[in-house]
C-alpha cells in the first residue's frame, strides 16, 4: 500500500521558531501556502489563551483546561496543536477552492513559488495555454499542493522538574517531557525540532510514542528535526537516537551567533566549513544511524526499512538575499533555508504588536546586541529599547529589581532547593543582592557595581517573550507589567520596514528586493565579524585570571577562525559566487586574518 504522508517542495525556505509568541500561530497565517512554520510549545499558560482565541475566531468547540485537571500542560498542547491542525486544513481547502476559481488569485500565487518549482511550471501552462478551467485546475492542485508544515519546537534544556504538594511528580511530568507528550497525542502528522543541545533522558522518552518508528511503509508520522552548530554533534545524537530505533529526518543547522533568541557560540567554527562539512560526509551519518536503526528496530521487533529514510540538511542564520539563499542551497546542496528574523516585519507572518514591530524597523546594527539578559545564562540576541527593558530598568531604580516569576518556566536554578527558581525572579535577585552586599567591604566599587548588574540584568523571558502576541490580539495580560522581549538576529538591522508577506517571499526568490540598496555585509562576513567581537570579549575577560586551559582554548578559538578565514578565502578565490562582492569580501576577510594574528592572547589592549 503507498503511504499518503507527503513532504512539503513547494517552497525552499521555511520560518524558523522566534521567541514564544512570535511564531505561536504562523501556521494558521502561512500553511495555506505551503510555507513551513514552527511553533514553541514550551509556554502552556500562552497556548491555553491562543486556543480560547482561536476556538472563537473559527468557531470551533473550546473546553478551558485549567490548571486543577491532571497532566494540564500535556493536555493544552494537544488541544491547540489540534485546533491548529483543524484551521489549516480548513484555509487550506478553502485555498484551492479561490485558486480554481479566481485567476488573479491563481497568478498571485505563482508569483510566490521558486522559479525552479514544477508546480509553479505546472499552474504557468493553465494560464499560457488560456484554458482556465476550474476542474482541471482543481484536480492538478489535489494532486501536487500540500499544506506548510506545522512543526513544533522543544528546548531540551527547558525540562523543569515539577511538584504537587510538595512532592516531586514522575519524570514525564518535568516540563519538557510533558510538551513532547502533548504534540505525540496530537493530530499532527509534522516535527519536533530539538534545539539547546542533547537531553538523554528526554530523547529516551520518544520510545513511548509509536509514531515516531517507521511504520510498514517505512514512513515516520511523526518526525525528529534536532538543531545543530556542527557535524560532530549531529553525529553524536544521532547515533544516541538510532539505537533506540528513532531516526533524526533532519539536521537544522544553526550559525552560531548570527541568528535570534539563544546563541550558541562554536568554538571558533564558521558556518561555510561546517556546511561543507555536513556536505561531505552526510553519506556517512546516514549510514552510521541507518545500520544502528535497523539493530534497534530488530530488537523491539519493530518493522525495519529496507533503505535508509530520508535525512534532510536545512540552514538558518543572518540569510537576506536572494543570493545568498540560493548559494546555500546550491553550493552545500541543502534543502532548505530558514528565513526567521526578516519575518518579524511581516504582519502575515508572525504574531507582534505594533509597537515592537517599530522598534525593529528602526533598528541599526549598533542597537542590536548579544545581551546577558537570560535566565538559562546563556548569550541572548536582542535590541535595545524594548518595553521589558524600561520597566526592569525602572524597577531597579526603585529598589525592586527581579519579576514577579509566575509561570516558572525557566525556575531550573536548584541554588536555593530542590524546587528550583529562576535567576530573574524577584526572589532570587533579593537574595543574591542580599548576599553581595555582605561582601561590598572587601569589594573596590566598581567590582560592586559590576557584580550587582550582573545579578539584576536577567529579564523575564517566561513573559516578555509571550506578551507580544496577547498585547496584538487584545488578550487580558494578568499581573505585573513586563513589557515586551524581542529576540531578532543581528540580520534585521537592514529590513526597515514592515513587508507584505508577497514582498518577503518574492525578495527571498529574487524577483524583486525590498532592501532597496542596503549596504549590508556579506551573511558569512557578517558571522565572522560577530565571532571577531566575541573572541576579543572573551579574551578581554580572561586578563588576570588565565589558566593553561583557558589559554589552550583561546588559542584554539584563534585557530578556528583563522582555518575558516583561509576557507572562504579560497572559495570566494573561485571567482563564482557573489561575484559583484567578490573583491570586498577578500579584503575584509585578509583584514580579519590580520587583526586575528596580533591579537596576544592575555595582552588584549
Amino acid at each position: 500500500m503507498k503511504s499518503t504522508l507527503k513532504t512539503n517542495n513547494l517552497h525552499t525556505f521555511h520560518i524558523p521558531v522566534m521567541g514564544l509568541a512570535y511564531t505561536i500561530d504562523s501556521p494558521i497565517r502561512v500553511a495555506q501556502y505551503g510555507i513551513s512554520s514552527v511553533i514553541s510549545i514550551m509556554d502552556d499558560d500562552l497556548i491555553e489563551k491562543m486556543n480560547a482565541f482561536y476556538s472563537k475566531k473559527f468557531d470551533l468547540p473550546y473546553q478551558e483546561i485549567s490548571q486543577k485537571i491532571s497532566d494540564y500542560r500535556a493536555k493544552r498542547i494537544t488541544s491547540y496543536l489540534n485546533t491548529v491542525d483543524k484551521i489549516v486544513k480548513e484555509k487550506f481547502e478553502n485555498f484551492k477552492t479561490e485558486l480554481s476559481e479566481s485567476k488573479t488569485a491563481l497568478e498571485n500565487y505563482i508569483n510566490m513559488l521558486p522559479n525552479k518549482s514544477e508546480i509553479r511550471k505546472g499552474l504557468e501552462n493553465f494560464i499560457q495555454e488560456g484554458c482556465i478551467i476550474k476542474e482541471n485546475i482543481k484536480n492538478y492542485l489535489e494532486k501536487n499542493l500540500y499544506p506548510g508544515e506545522i512543526d513544533i519546537n522543544i528546548m531540551t534544556k527547558v525540562d523543569k522538574d515539577n511538584f504537587e504538594k510538595n512532592v516531586q511528580l514522575p519524570v514525564e511530568f518535568n516540563d519538557a517531557h510533558a510538551a513532547l507528550r502533548g504534540f505525540a497525542n496530537s493530530t499532527l502528522t509534522s516535527s519536533v525540532v530539538l534545539s539547546a543541545g542533547m537531553n538523554p533522558r528526554l530523547y529516551s522518552y520518544f520510545e513511548t510514542f509509536p509514531d515516531f518508528f517507521p511504520d510498514q511503509n517505512a514512513e515516520l508520522r511523526k518526525k525528529i528535526i534536532l538543531k545543530v552548530s556542527d557535524f560532530r554533534s549531529a553525529m553524536i545524537q544521532g547515533n544516541f537516537l538510532a539505537k533506540k530505533g528513532l531516526w533524526v529526518s533532519e539536521y537544522r543547522i544553526e550559525s552560531g551567533l548570527n541568528c535570534g533568541g539563544h546563541a550558541f557560540a562554536t568554538e571558533g567554527y564558521l558556518l561555510g566549513p561546517i556546511l561543507d562539512e555536513f556536505k561531505q560526509k552526510k553519506e556517512s551519518l546516514i549510514t552510521s544511524a541507518h545500520e544502528l536503526l535497523v539493530k534497534a528496530l530488530q530488537t523491539k521487533n519493530l518493522p525495519i526499512p529496507e533503505t535508509p529514510l530520508e535525512l534532510k540538511i536545512t540552514v538558518q542564520g543572518g540569510v537576506g538575499t536572494a543570493e545568498e539563499h540560493d548559494f546555500l542551497l546550491e553550493h552545500y546542496k541543502t534543502d532548505s533555508v530558514g528565513w526567521g528574523s526578516p519575518f518579524l516585519l511581516v504582519p502575515e507572518a508572525t504574531s507582534s504588536d505594533n509597537e515592537t514591530r517599530e522598534l525593529l524597523a528602526k533598528a541599526k546594527e549598533e542597537d542590536l546586541y548579544l545581551s546577558h539578559i537570560s535566565p538559562l545564562g546563556i548569550p541572548f540576541n536582542t535590541v535595545k529599547g524594548t518595553t521589558n527593558e524600561l520597566l526592569r530598568e525602572k524597577r531597579i531604580l526603585e529598589n525592586k529589581p527581579g519579576s514577579s516569576c509566575p509561570k516558572k518556566y525557566l525556575a531550573l536554578s536548584k541554588e536555593y532547593g530542590e524546587k528550583g527558581i529562576c535567576t530573574a525572579s524577584r526572589k532570587y535577585q533579593e537574595m543574591k543582592l542580599s548576599e553581595l552586599e555582605t561582601e561590598r567591604e572587601n569589594l573596590p566599587e566598581a567590582e560592586f557595581i559590576k557584580k550587582q548588574n550582573t545579578i539584576t540584568e536577567k529579564s523575564c523571558l517566561c513573559i516578555g517573550l509571550a506578551n507580544a502576541s496577547l498585547l496584538e490580539n487584545d488578550i487580558r495580560i494578568k499581573g505585573e507589567t513586563q513589557g515586551v522581549v524581542v529576540c531578532p538576529g543581528p540580520n534585521i538591522a537592514y529590513f526597515n520596514r514592515q513587508y507584505s508577506l508577497s514582498e518577503m517571499v518574492q525578495h527571498i526568490y529574487g524577483y524583486k528586493s525590498v532592501l532597496n540598496n542596503v549596504t549590508r555585509p556579506n551573511i558569512f562576513v557578517k558571522e565572522l565579524s560577530l565571532y571577531m567581537n566575541y573572541f576579543k570579549n572573551e579574551v578581554q575577560e580572561s586578563l588576570g585570571k588565565e589558566s593553561t586551559a583557558q589559554l589552550k582554548k583561546l588559542e584554539k578559538f584563534r585557530e578556528n577562525l583563522i582555518s575558516g578565514i583561509d576557507y572562504y578565502m579560497n572559495l570566494f578565490a573561485l571567482g563564482k559566487y557573489f561575484e559583484n562582492d567578490t573583491e570586498t569580501i577578500q579584503n575584509e576577510l585578509y583584514s580579519f586574518k590580520a587583526e586575528l594574528e596580533t591579537i596576544e592572547i592575555g595582552e588584549l589592549v
